[in-house]
């Protein structure tokens, strides 16, 4: 089984989380980078793109061994779906055409959805908002493991099935922990991925519907680009409870490495969050960082120091868990996106 964790609960403060004052002191001293803000013209295309080439792929997997199939699951097709999962997240901060055509980005996320397979896209903005609004909140941030996650999953050979089945994780732990009813557009998302999904398989088969959504599975869970998931916001270094990477895989994840930078400037697009730090390189180059995600998974999983409980948690503080107030949540975060960061 290997060694157990050393910690026996997460990691709790009293403090704010640290993005919103960090955010107003680089303003207040290097105001220019407001003019980042808003979309990025070339996302778009480089999404297409990445949905275009797996929609060639069906062509070529469907003639292939299963062997191959899965092959080219976790090395390739694993990969795109997950540069998608990320274009999908650039899709939730409307940074793929801005805060003033909502509908266009909600459309284009059904679009770069189409080959992961899962409805994803429309879930995953509602949930992750409030992961940037209320960091490390015990009730609304569900990016946060569960105590139960913490206590089974808490040896050597533990973390290593945890990490294989993150993608369950994130999607039944939002049901379990902040349960909300279904919006319009997720329905919207279900049908449109249904229907694509039936597609598919009518005219591929199974085995091409195999290589897209076991792809999307398997880059969520022990895959070299699945290291940002625990690179992000798990503890390595007591009282830094986000970190960021600037390693090579950026260039295939719309430069979500740039963790730090992306919490204190959700507002700026992914190809730009590198001129952020550029801007403002005494804010983030004294900071602990990542050099490489596949590091990131080796160590969490080997290190008894890591683990699920490593993370940094706040109470929740007088909010009301109702479905009215939990929509408020959303609308307040999209106003923040809009007005606040702005301003």
């Amino acid at each position: 089984m290997g060694q157990h964790v050393s910690r026996t609960d997460f990691e709790w403060t009293y403090t704010e989380e640290p993005h919103a004052s960090r955010r107003k002191l680089i303003l207040e001293k290097y105001p220019q980078i407001k003019k980042l803000f808003g979309c990025d013209p070339q996302f778009k295309w480089v999404a297409s793109a990445m949905v275009l080439t797996q929609l060639a792929m069906l062509f070529v997997v469907r003639d292939q061994s299963w062997k191959v199939v899965f092959l080219l699951a976790y090395c390739f097709g694993g990969v795109i779906n997950h540069s998608l999962m990320l274009a999908c997240h650039e899709i939730a901060h409307n940074l793929a055409f801005g805060h003033a055509r909502p509908m266009a980005n909600r459309l284009f996320g059904f679009f770069c959805n189409l080959p992961i397979g899962l409805p994803m896209s429309v879930s995953f903005k509602k949930y992750h908002l409030e992961h940037h609004r209320y960091q490390g909140d015990e009730v609304i941030d569900t990016d946060l493991p569960t105590y139960l996650e913490a206590k089974l999953f808490c040896t050597t050979l533990g973390k290593f099935f945890w990490v294989c089945l993150q993608p369950l994780f994130y999607i039944f732990r939002p049901l379990v922990v902040n349960p909300k009813p279904p919006q319009k557009l997720e329905l919207v998302n279900g049908v449109i991925q249904l229907a694509f999904n039936t597609i598919v398989v009518q005219y591929f088969g199974w085995k091409v519907m195999v290589y897209l959504i076991v792809g999307s599975l398997l880059a969520m869970g022990l895959h070299p680009v699945a290291g940002h998931f625990i690179s992000e916001h798990y503890m390595f270094a007591k009282g830094f409870e986000t970190y960021s990477y600037y390693g090579p895989l950026n260039w295939i994840t719309f430069n979500v490495g740039y963790h730090n930078e992306h919490h204190d400037f959700p507002a700026v697009p992914g190809r730009l969050l590198p001129e952020v730090k550029r801007i403002a390189p005494e804010f983030y180059d004294n900071i602990p960082q990542h050099t490489s995600w596949t590091r990131v998974l080796y160590d969490f999983i080997t290190d008894p120091s890591v683990g699920p409980y490593a993370r940094i948690k706040r109470k929740a503080r007088g909010l009301d868990s109702s479905n009215e107030r939990n929509a408020t949540h959303v609308v307040c975060i999209e106003k923040e996106a809009c007005d606040d960061i702005y301003r």
